[in-house]
């Protein structure tokens, strides 16, 4: 059965109220419609959202049901914000089958109507309901147990790592302004030698203010001797050259004293997820699937298991690839022959990971290094580096799914297979 086909099944195999809800953060609007005639059952009607208010949906829901006859109810939302997520996860426990509705969809639904955009709660409930009985609809997946244990982390790790790309790009700023050479000699602002200075001697008067020998001898009990004279000599260089703002510099210190507790505080946040990630990653009983692949970590690992959610729930690596939004479309029309490219339609916290994977796996897979060379270097058709990690990402994809699936280990043999492995060597 087809993606279309299975979505009419399940609002037209029997008798289905679909009851559209337009979700808000403290009160949502409903309307019901009889799925069989297309015809609205009763009023429109809001609820909050509270306990009281889902049973008050429900007990309207049971009474329509009474009223038409139905056997079967969907419920049909938005995906606004995490808004919608308590509204599911109550409506699923209940047995009730919800279904989401794109939003670009909605706002250009409405307009077929009465040719107005005009926009209310009353009016995008109903056409949430008519676009999912036309099944225009995507399935709603929420992860339990682990994997839902995992989906938390990876989003919580993604929002950790932008906040400490924040502070640490903050620091790099202030730097910019008081003392701009200062990365010409720490490439790693975050390093304990780096760390130990921006702490104590931040600038460049701090700098000079002391030998270089007792510099180097601060620095080197800061980096367990790891850096020390040759270092200190550079900074020392720098500070007598700067040409960075020297007014200001009580408040500046101040500041870039907050930035480092931010820093820090980030990075053992980070540190303490990734922690437990791995934890969770070993539950899945995945693990060691998924870390036989040379160039695959325990973060990448959890990370893809956190953004699929259950691989046990996909019939097809392809259903991945869509997932992340990795299938390739095409844009012709008449004689007009148009390009192809990745739809984007999906998770992108998934393309991202996948993405990332693939750099690393064309860096430290042998196999996945020389079809990546192979990819940018072929005669015919050859692909521009991003396109040729998409394509190692695809790849990625089908060669993860069949290990989780047959429950195998990687096999660097089996990976390019008999036509792909005679490819690489005739293009070598």
């Amino acid at each position: 059965m087809d993606q279309r086909a299975r979505k009419l099944d399940i609002v037209r195999a029997e008798h289905t109220l679909v009851v559209g809800v337009d979700i808000a953060k403290h009160k949502h609007w409903a309307r019901v419609m009889d799925g069989l005639n297309g015809i609205q059952v009763g009023n429109a009607f809001s609820f909050q959202n509270t306990r009281e208010g889902f049973e008050r949906l429900l007990g309207i829901v049971v009474r329509a049901q009474k009223a038409t006859g139905a056997t079967k109810v969907v419920v049909a939302m938005e995906p606004t914000g995490h808004y919608w997520k308590p509204l599911a996860w109550y409506l699923k426990k209940a047995g009730i089958t919800v279904v989401l509705v794109n939003p670009y969809h909605v706002k250009r639904y409405k307009e077929f109507d009465d040719n107005s955009p005009s926009k209310n709660d009353r009016k995008d409930a109903w056409v949430i309901a008519r676009l999912a009985n036309e099944a225009s609809f995507f399935e709603v997946y929420l992860p339990e147990g682990v994997y839902a244990e995992l989906r938390g982390l990876t989003q919580a790790r993604q929002q950790q790592r932008n906040k400490s790309n924040m502070a640490l790009n903050q620091i790099r700023c202030l730097l910019d302004e008081y003392f701009p050479e200062y990365e010409d000699v720490f490439t790693d602002i975050l390093g304990k030698a780096s760390l130990y200075v921006l702490g104590h001697r931040p600038f460049p008067g701090d700098i000079l203010a002391v030998s270089a020998e007792e510099l180097a001898e601060e620095l080197k009990l800061a980096s367990n001797r790891r850096v020390g004279l040759k270092r200190a000599l550079r900074l020392q260089e720098a500070a007598r050259d700067s040409v960075g703002v020297t007014e200001g510099l009580e408040a500046a210190r101040l500041r870039l004293k907050q930035l480092l507790e931010e820093a820090r505080f980030w990075r053992a946040r980070l540190a303490e997820t990734e922690s437990a990630m791995a934890d969770a990653l070993q539950r899945t009983g995945l693990a060691k699937y998924l870390l036989s692949v040379p160039g695959i970590g325990v973060v990448l690992a959890a990370s893809f298991l956190g953004e699929i959610g259950d691989p046990g729930r996909y019939q097809d690596s392809r259903q991945i690839r869509k997932l992340a939004g990795l299938n390739v479309v095409e844009d012709s029309s008449g004689q007009k022959k148009g390009r192809t490219e990745i739809s984007k339609r999906g998770r992108p916290g998934l393309r991202s990971v996948l993405y990332q994977m693939a750099m690393t796996m064309a860096s430290k897979n042998i196999q996945f290094r020389a079809l990546y060379r192979y990819f940018i270097s072929r005669r015919e058709n050859p692909l521009k580096p991003k396109q040729a990690l998409i394509a190692l990402g695809c790849k990625l994809v089908r060669v993860l799914w069949t290990l989780m699936k047959e429950k195998r280990l990687w096999d660097p043999d089996r990976v390019l297979g008999a036509w792909r492995a005679e490819q690489l060597a005739l293009a070598a």
